[in-house]
């Protein structure tokens, strides 16, 4: 299974920020939308990512309060991202490794989705229910054609 699989049934709704935006505008978008993660674009081209984890960080440091910081200071500026094309296996592997819960898909440079680590477990978990299913059905028939073949 591919990026793409889980593009494809997700959809492909983004929400981006600049990195010069307001962070508290920035979370307002993020409560509004109930999403965890922001892209980070600028002049077209992907600059950081803004994560839940990221804006708590940035409170901390600023004592409690957002204030006037901007997305730019709390942003992740070197996101992990994968292509359409990369095995799911690869991408749990990775975000794992990077602590990494969202990851912009790129190809080439453009944006084309942004994918979660729990989109990549649910994708993971469906692709085993429907082995488990095919598998359930074939040692279900087994038998009858094993009594066929002796008859």
């Amino acid at each position: 299974m591919k990026v793409a699989d889980i593009l494809r049934v997700k959809g492909s709704t983004l929400y981006t920020v600049q990195p010069d935006e307001a962070l508290a505008s920035a979370t307002q978008i993020m409560a509004e939308k109930d999403i965890g993660s922001l892209v980070v674009m600028a002049a077209g081209e992907l600059v950081g990512m803004l994560t839940f984890r990221e804006v708590i960080q940035c409170i901390v440091k600023n004592g409690g309060e957002i204030g006037n910081a901007l997305v730019r200071k709390a942003m992740d500026d070197q996101p992990l991202t994968c292509t359409p094309d990369t095995e799911i296996d690869d991408v749990r592997r990775m975000m794992l490794e990077r602590h990494a819960r969202y990851m912009p898909v790129m190809e080439q440079k453009m944006l084309m989705g942004v994918i979660s680590f729990y989109d990549v477990a649910k994708a993971v978990v469906d692709s085993q229910n429907f082995e488990n299913k095919m598998l359930k059905a074939y040692i279900r028939d087994w038998p009858a054609e094993d009594e066929a073949k002796q008859a």
